[in-house]
């Protein structure tokens, strides 16, 4: 036996054979090493391994596709809006914030890769029954708002690209055969799956950077405007907007399940540590390509329809029409640019939300179920209340803008049900071991989830003080944040005390 082989593992579940896994062995990307090459370099007795493209290539793919969710048509409404309302002065933020972002999911993939399992089958081993219920059921209900606005978004872009011939419902039918794309993509392997994505994602970047092209934003108050702050009265409901929108509850569950994918010997540390490195690395590039796609969204719109009359009315319904006034044809209609990079927001959206869905209920619930079926479960779940939606308010976009504004409430309202339990596994080291996040890093961590409590808190505040009046209202809305708050403080309680796993470090021979 080698040297490399002789470690016992770093973690281990003792009913890890009897559960579902998000991932079968032969689903797994082999990742190649070279063990003699490792040994050379001192690997496994202090040495680590050496920087390699390869295996880098070997890794990219799950960053990629946690990406999708900072590039949906609902961050692509808040980018165009804020661009319009505030300018050029929350491109700041916009980096911060999805410097945060990576912050949460780099969190979520060293979860899924120290200890081999993802966020909602360790919720399902950490928590009674009944709060492991609230959290399904909060993480469902997450799911299905935001695939809403991710479905109405290619909608829209459908309705656009057929000349307004398909009404929305029709372009949501249309989005619905994705789930059968999905399922025909997963059945070549992950690394197709991920190659689609690529395609998408590069269709976006290349889309919103022609329209960038064609707008030609001033470069210098770009940079005045991602280095120096500015906040004002004005702009304060839209930067909270910018903030709330990026950290989305169904991608934390979804990035801890999509490290597993690659082949992780977690019998050795170094091998876990390594995975770690690269998919830092990986992440680091994925939301980097999507902070410049927000950024060209935001340009655009901030070059055309900042200090305008037109700026307070722009949403994801109109914005095409109002691009192509601005800026007339050229050599392809920036409408149809607009729509082509919209439908390929939609689309990859969509379909990671069914991915997340069958994550989500596979962990939560731990049943074995037909891959299809669940991903038509899953789907049925967001398509059937967003076909009722599109027949309601295909004909009125303020409409839509409203029920696009209590989507975003329902976002806000899960967002601790996916951060709180994250953090409190991550800091503990009966379940990460030696991967648990030291004192500096757990608490900007805290800091920055107690950051983005707050935010959306604010946005609930204020939502429900415009929407919300009457006695009968103002009492639920009073039952509901006090159950909310009370939740909040007992998930927060017992993280404190998780005890159940139980994990053997590795052998320090």
């Amino acid at each position: 036996m080698s040297q490399l082989e002789n470690n016992e593992p770093l973690l281990i579940n003792e009913e890890e054979e009897e559960e579902e896994r998000a991932y079968d062995e032969t689903e797994k990307v082999h990742i190649v090493r070279n063990e003699e090459e490792d040994l050379e370099h001192g690997v496994g007795c202090g040495g680590a391994p050496p920087f390699s493209w390869k295996k880098l290539w070997l890794f990219t793919g799950p960053g990629f596709l946690m990406s999708i969710a900072f590039l949906d048509p609902g961050n692509l409404e808040g980018d165009l809006q804020a661009g319009a309302v505030a300018g050029y002065s929350l491109l700041w933020l916009l980096m911060w914030a999805t410097a945060m972002g990576l912050l949460v999911q780099l969190l979520s993939a060293r979860l899924g890769v120290a200890t081999g399992r993802h966020l909602a089958e360790l919720c399902r081993d950490e928590y009674p029954t009944w709060a492991r219920m609230v959290l399904w059921v909060m993480a469902e209900l997450a799911l299905i708002g935001s695939d809403i606005q991710e479905v109405i978004g290619s909608a829209i872009a459908i309705k656009i690209l057929s000349n307004g011939i398909l009404p929305l419902w029709a372009g949501v039918l249309i989005t619905a055969l994705d789930c059968f794309v999905f399922l025909f993509l997963e059945n070549y392997g992950i690394r197709k799956l991920e190659a689609v994505f690529a395609v998408l994602i590069a269709t976006m970047g290349i889309s919103f950077a022609w329209m960038f092209g064609q707008a030609k934003p001033s470069g210098s108050e770009l940079l005045i405007g991602i280095l120096v702050p500015k906040l004002s009265s004005r702009t304060i409901q839209k930067a909270v907007g910018v903030v709330g929108c990026i950290i989305m509850p169904h991608n934390v569950f979804l990035h801890s399940a999509l490290v597993q994918s690659r082949e992780v010997d977690k019998r050795q540390k170094y091998r876990v540590q390594e995975a770690l490195n690269y998919y830092t690395i990986e992440s680091t590039i994925a939301l980097f390509v999507s902070f410049l796609i927000n950024l060209f969204v935001t340009t655009v719109f901030a070059k055309g329809f900042y200090n305008t009359d037109l700026a307070d009315s722009i949403g994801l319904v109109n914005a095409g029409q109002y691009l192509q006034e601005k800026y007339g044809g050229g050599v392809f209609p920036i409408l149809y640019i607009w729509a082509i990079g919209l439908l390929a927001a939609g689309q990859s959206s969509t379909i990671t939300g069914t991915y997340a869905g069958q994550f989500i209920m596979g962990g939560f619930l731990n049943f074995k179920m037909k891959k299809w079926l669940r991903a038509l479960i899953t789907r049925s779940c967001a398509i059937i209340p967003t076909i009722i939606v599109a027949l309601v308010f295909d004909s009125s976009e303020a409409t839509l803008d409203v029920l696009n504004e209590w989507l975003n409430v329902l976002q806000s309202i899960q967002i601790p049900f996916a951060l709180i339990p994250l953090l409190c596994l991550v800091s503990k080291e009966q379940i990460m071991g030696s991967f648990k996040i030291g004192p500096l890093y757990k608490t900007i961590a805290w800091l920055v989830a107690a950051l983005v409590i707050m935010i959306n808190g604010y946005l609930l505040l204020e939502f429900f003080s415009n929407e919300v009046s009457g006695i009968v209202y103002t009492g639920f809305v009073t039952v509901f944040t006090a159950s909310y708050g009370a939740f909040i403080l007992y998930l927060i309680a017992r993280g404190i005390t998780f005890t159940h796993w139980r994990f053997k470090a590795e052998s320090s021979h």
